[in-house]
């Protein structure tokens, strides 16, 4: 089973609004994106993988945790070449790395609404931001599905204009692993929503105060 999984940001992850295609999220819960950056080759992993589970399943803060497992390319030559791993999500972080100003990247690291990162196995950590992002205000994106999506964002605060895109991401709902070498050899890994393609699928200038919508013709398959 696959989801697809759309939001609105500022450069690479700064969210403004979030929306699951497909998933009619009730008003009052405030959708929380999180991002793992993750690898199979990396021993510290699996916690933080069995972490990113948890705030999927058990939701555990108000809101609507959307998760987003990201496996980095850049253990793979230790041993084990991780199956999901995409050089693609390695330079994703490359960015959030300039962008929250870390010493560089690592796994596992989590991302939750493209501000805050820290450890990702640190479950303190994580649901502390959750609850943060969730205070944060957002744009509500409205997305009804066919054989296209019909996107439409309510109108943000007025007085600023900011340069924004929608990003769109294909991921797995689960996957599971048996390693046969590196730092996790001999173990099974089980992930969850496994990010196989992410893409920016239309940017522009957003005019505060006014609405803006379109309609992305890519298949929703």
């Amino acid at each position: 089973m696959m989801r697809i999984i759309l939001w609105l940001g500022l450069g690479i992850g700064v969210v403004l609004g979030q929306a699951s295609a497909g998933d009619q999220l009730p008003g009052q819960r405030q959708p929380v994106l999180v991002e793992l950056f993750t690898s199979e080759g990396c021993s510290s992993c699996p916690p933080a993988d069995a972490l990113l589970e948890r705030l999927d399943r058990a939701q555990p803060v108000a809101g609507a945790q959307i998760v987003l497992s990201d496996h980095r390319d850049y253990w793979n030559h230790i041993g084990w070449a991780d199956p999901y791993s995409s050089p693609a999500f390695s330079a994703r972080q490359q960015q959030y790395a300039r962008r929250l100003r870390t010493q560089g990247p690592y796994t596992p690291q989590m991302v939750v609404d493209g501000r805050t990162e820290f450890v990702g196995s640190d479950a303190r950590s994580a649901e502390s931001a959750v609850r943060d992002a969730v205070r944060q205000p957002k744009a509500a994106v409205h997305i009804t599905t066919g054989e296209a999506a019909d996107i439409e964002i309510d109108p943000l605060p007025a007085g600023r204009v900011h340069k924004a895109g929608v990003f769109v991401a294909f991921a797995a709902d689960t996957g599971t692993q048996d390693v046969l070498r590196g730092e996790n050899g001999g173990r099974r890994l089980r992930h969850v929503s496994i990010v196989k393609d992410l893409k920016k699928v239309v940017r522009w200038t957003i005019e505060c105060g006014s609405k803006h919508g379109f309609r992305w013709k890519a298949a929703l398959v």
